[in-house]
C-alpha cells in the first residue's frame, strides 16, 4: 500500500495529497444501503441476472443493487484480484501503465487492453469516462476505512452518486483478512471457488506459507526492514500497520519496527543522513511506481553503505499486491527464498 502518506503511498513532498484520502459517501442514483445490521454479507454464490445483490463491506455498510452487478469498476489491484477468481471488471483506476517496459506490478494477470482506465496517477479519475461505462458497482481498498483508495476527495460525492461502492480494508489486520474478504466478495459476484484454478492457487499459497514459516524458523535473529524512499527521505514501515507485514510477523519474520511519524501511523520518516538508524540484514524495498527505484536509491551514499545493500540482501516489497491467493503465493515464495539466502550481518 502507500509510502509516507496515510497508507501505502509515496513521499513527503506528496504526502499531503495522499493524506487527503478520498472517502466516498454513498450516492443517491444507484443506492447503496448504509445499513449497519449484521445480516448476511452476500446474496449467495452465483446469484446473477435480475436477482438483487448485496454485500456487507468493511465499512460495516450493507451495499445493495437491484440486479446482479455486471459493469464493475475497481482499483487496479482490486480488479486483478477479482480476475483471479474469474470476475471481470469493465474499468480500472490507479497505476496500470508499464514500468520500464514491464507490466505494472499492481495489474496482476489483467489484460489491460480490454479495460478502460479512468486515470493512472493519484488524483486522476475521469468521471465522464466512468459514467459512460454505466457502472453498477465500484470497488476499492481502504488504508484504513472509511476512505476508498485512489478516489479523489474533491469528486468523491459525484463518483458515489453514479453507483454503489464497496471498500475492503487492508490496514492494521493480518493479510488473511483481506484475502478472506475478497474471496467472499468474488463468491457473491458469481465466482466458482471450487474451480481447478482457484483451488490450485490456494494450495500454492499454503505451500508458500509453510516454506516461509520454515525459513523464518531456520533463520531466527535475521532482521528484516520494509522501506520506501523518495528524493528527500527514507521511510521505514511500521509493520503492524500493513496487512502483509503483520502476516509475515505471524509466520516468524523479525522486523525492524519503525516508529510512526504522523497520525496515520504507517511510517517512520528519516532523512537520508539518518538512513542507518536501524540495522537490517534483509531489506524489503517498495516496488511501486511511486517509489524511488533501486538505480536511484544507489545514488544515495547512505543507502549504498547499508550492510544489507552492500551484501545484496534486498528483495522487492509488493506492498500493493492484489489480495488473492494467486497474487500472494509468488510474493511469499520470493520472500522465503530471500530469507533462506540471507545471512546475519555485522553493523
Amino acid at each position: 500500500m502507500p509510502a509516507p502518506r496515510r497508507s501505502p503511498t509515496r513521499a513527503p513532498n506528496r504526502r499531503d495529497i495522499l493524506l487527503a484520502g478520498g472517502g466516498l459517501g454513498l450516492g443517491a442514483l444507484l443506492t447503496a444501503c448504509g445499513g449497519d445490521s449484521d445480516a448476511a454479507t452476500t446474496s449467495g454464490k452465483g446469484d446473477k441476472g435480475d436477482k438483487p445483490w448485496s454485500f456487507k463491506d468493511d465499512r460495516g455498510k450493507t451495499v445493495t443493487t437491484e440486479k446482479h452487478p455486471k459493469n464493475i469498476v475497481a482499483f487496479v489491484s482490486t480488479a486483478a484480484a477479482l480476475h483471479d477468481y474469474g470476475i471481470e471488471c469493465k474499468g480500472i483506476f490507479g497505476p496500470s501503465k508499464p514500468v520500464n517496459g514491464k507490466p505494472s506490478p499492481q495489474s496482476g494477470d489483467l489484460d489491460l487492453s480490454k479495460l478502460t482506465s479512468l486515470g493512472n496517477e493519484w488524483g486522476q479519475f475521469n468521471i465522464e469516462k466512468y459514467a459512460a461505462l454505466s457502472p453498477d458497482l465500484l470497488i476499492s481498498n481502504m488504508f484504513p476505512p472509511p476512505n476508498l483508495w485512489f478516489i479523489p476527495e474533491e469528486s468523491g460525492k459525484k463518483i458515489a452518486s453514479l453507483a454503489p461502492t464497496v471498500g475492503i480494508n487492508g490496514a492494521r489486520v493480518s493479510l488473511r483478512e483481506p484475502l478472506k474478504r475478497y474471496t467472499e466478495l468474488a463468491a457473491s459476484l458469481g465466482a466458482d471457488l471450487e474451480s481447478e484454478k482457484v483451488r490450485a492457487a490456494k494450495a500454492r499459497f499454503q505451500r508458500a506459507e509453510r516454506t516461509l514459516r520454515k525459513a523464518a524458523e531456520a533463520n531466527r535473529g535475521l532482521k528484516v526492514m520494509a522501506t520506501t524512499g523518495d528524493a528527500d527521505q527514507m521511510y521505514v514501515a511500521v509493520p503492524d500497520a500493513y496487512c502483509d507485514l503483520h502476516y509475515f510477523k505471524d509466520l516468524g519474520i523479525e522486523f525492524v519496527e519503525g516508529k510512526k511519524s504522523d497520525e496515520w501511523g504507517f511510517w517512520e520518516f528519516l532523512s537520508w543522513e539518518n538512513a542507518d538508524k536501524y540495522h537490517a540484514d534483509l531489506i524489503m524495498l517498495d516496488n511501486r511506481t511511486t517509489a524511488l527505484p533501486p538505480e536511484e536509491l544507489a545514488k544515495k551514499p547512505t543507502w549504498a553503505e547499508l550492510p544489507a545493500v552492500k551484501a545484496g540482501q534486498t528483495v522487492p516489497w509488493s506492498m500493493e499486491e492484489r489480495y488473492s491467493y494467486a497474487g500472494y503465493a509468488p510474493v511469499i515464495e520470493r520472500l522465503a527464498a530471500a530469507v533462506e539466502k540471507s545471512k546475519r550481518l555485522k553493523r
